[in-house]
């Protein structure tokens, strides 16, 4: 008689499974028995049935309550996905495939993840196989419905927001200050309804965000305090200038509700009446185009707000003053606010320069009648005889030049102006449609309408200036094709160059004088006067564009004279080995 097989049957490959579950609302999760429990303890009883097949729970939950399924910014999505990556999970199970996501581009980047840590996904009421192509159809298919019933949904609650704002109705939040909430509706709190009109009439005295913030705060006027549903206590705060910016112009206390840019007659009482409202918001908007232009300002920089990088990204105007004499510069935001930035991609440029750069080219442009006419060929008003828009042209091409900086920005703002910084390049691109009205006698208003400042392809005339950047130490220099010769030159350079010649002319009179002899009749070092006879060997039509350009409390000479004043790619051993009057030649060639 044979004897049974002895051989021990082979243990089922443990299999590591993930319970993934997921509530929309958090309505219900403070019950002792909630979905996500309900979900969980289905799924754990599914993997308990193929316990034959060596499927096990791990203890890790991956509960998400009150998060939309419609994006993946969930945290224990995020610590499930994690794990995976790690290698620490075979299955994940779901309840229900939309349990995981309702968004199918979402689920197609879940999938990927999935196939690329080989792990399977399972939901325990939807039977399908994710390895066959039949599987990922009908995994698919059933994910479009989800992505359909989600959109669907978030259209009717959209829809019924809109019906019910348009009708007056209050659709929740929190209560702006001056309201409490009672039966679903806003009713005015008397106290802090006082302490906003106080709020309005205060900052038509004061006419300052800025002084109301500090006055409030003096007086100990705070934030509306609120309680959540625990019981806690928030709020309570000083008023930020960001805060009460939005309460002088918050249409609710007028009594209407606001829903996409339009205001509908609320339900509830107004605060403020209509009178004290008007004034407030003609002040608000007089300090806003004042701020633009920079009315008040000491220092105005033309292009603040306009200017942006080659990224698209706004440049900011700063300043350093240095002995007493302030330059201002416009840099890259990131530079100023010190965000994470690959500092060497900012970009630091002379505000001056670059300023007259833009100037004197919106200038040629406007001078320019052939040019004109084409570029306003569609824009053209019958009335307006072409004569008289090249003159009046003229006219405004001479106001950039002659008008106070302020004003010259407000025309700059009327026309959308925006300009770019390129690598080879500066860009300028104007409003056709606004500079046509402007040449036409029209009003123009002077708000930039477009916190992006980007006029329509159609609608953009585009200007360029011959202008390249280039890299000298940590900061980006504009170099400017056939600069403008008559450039100011600086009178403090001029007088270093007079004084080097100066020198010169006393050491070849006087064999017997010495460096050292007059660094100390005039109190200065030997190195100094070193570096200063130099100067008088730079090639003649080297000294006025240096002197226009360089600034010796900014670069030094040594650093001025490496930069501007030597052959390109030669050093200062190998320049001081030539004749220097055959060095003119050679740089000029070069």
């Amino acid at each position: 008689m044979a004897e049974p097989d002895k051989t021990p049957r082979r243990s089922a490959k443990k299999v590591r499974c993930a319970i993934y579950t997921r509530k929309s609302t958090d309505e219900g999760l403070e019950q002792a028995f909630n979905s996500l429990d309900a979900q969980r303890e289905a799924c754990a009883a599914f993997i308990q049935s193929q316990k034959h097949e060596g499927w096990l729970v791990l203890p890790a939950l991956y509960d998400d309550g009150g998060y939309s399924g419609g994006s993946l910014e969930r945290p224990a999505l995020k610590r499930l996905l994690a794990d995976i990556e790690a290698g620490q999970i075979d299955v994940v199970v779901v309840y229900k495939v939309d349990r995981l996501t309702r968004a199918l581009s979402d689920f197609a980047k879940l999938v990927d993840i999935f196939d690329r840590c080989s792990v399977s996904f399972v939901s325990i009421t939807q039977q399908f196989n994710t390895t066959t192509s039949m599987g990922r159809l009908t995994l698919n298919v059933l994910l479009s419905f989800a992505q359909f019933e989600r959109e669907v949904i978030g259209e009717r609650v959209r829809d019924k927001i809109a019906a019910s704002k348009k009708k007056g109705m209050w659709m929740g939040g929190m209560p702006s200050l001056g309201f409490d909430v009672k039966d679903r509706k806003l009713v005015i709190n008397d106290a802090e309804a006082h302490t906003v009109v106080d709020i309005y009439r205060r900052y038509l005295a004061l006419k300052s965000v800025r002084a109301l913030a500090d006055e409030l705060a003096t007086a100990g006027i705070r934030s509306k305090r609120r309680v959540r549903s625990d019981g806690t206590e928030y709020g309570g705060q000083k008023l930020s200038r960001g805060a009460l910016y939005l309460m002088l112009q918050n249409r609710i206390y007028r009594g209407e509700i606001t829903h996409q840019g339009k205001s509908y007659p609320g339900d509830h009482p107004a605060i403020i009446e209509k009178p004290l409202w008007d004034e407030v918001q003609a002040v608000l908007a007089t300090n806003r185009i004042e701020r633009e232009t920079g009315a008040h300002t000491r220092h105005p920089s033309l292009l603040t707000g306009l200017l942006f990088d080659d990224k698209g990204d706004r440049l900011t105007p700063t300043y350093s003053i240095k002995k007493g004499t302030r330059y201002r510069y416009y840099v890259s935001t990131g530079l100023v606010t010190g965000a994470k930035m690959n500092r060497s991609n900012g970009v630091r440029l002379p505000a001056g320069n670059l300023e007259r750069l833009v100037i004197d080219r919106l200038r040629a442009f406007l001078n320019h009648p052939a040019a004109l006419l084409d570029a306003l060929a569609d824009e053209l008003h019958s009335d307006l005889g072409r004569t008289e828009l090249i003159e009046r042209s003229r006219q405004v091409a001479e106001g950039l030049r002659a008008q106070v900086p302020t004003v010259v920005k407000t025309r700059l703002m009327s026309l959308l102006c925006r300009v770019t910084i390129k690598l080879d390049r500066i860009e300028i691109n104007l409003s056709r449609h606004r500079l046509a009205a402007m040449l036409a006698g029209q009003t123009v208003d002077q708000a930039m309408e477009d916190p992006e400042l980007k006029p329509d392809a159609h609608d953009s005339v585009t200007l360029a200036a011959p202008a390249r950047l280039k890299r000298v130490g940590r900061e980006m220099r504009m170099l400017v094709d056939n600069a403008d010769a008559r450039a100011t030159a600086s009178a403090s350079l001029l007088r270093i160059i007079a004084r080097a010649h100066d020198i010169q002319r006393r050491l070849i009179q006087n064999t017997k004088l010495t460096v050292h002899d007059i660094a100390q009749t005039e109190h200065v070092s030997a190195a100094y006067l070193y570096t200063l006879l130099r100067l008088p060997w730079l090639a003649p039509d080297c000294v006025p564009q240096w002197s226009a350009t360089a600034t010796p409390q900014r670069d030094g000479i040594n650093a001025a004279l490496r930069r501007d004043c030597q052959p390109i790619g030669r050093s200062s051993e190998h320049y001081s080995a030539f004749d220097k009057r055959k060095s003119w030649i050679l740089r000029n060639r070069l």
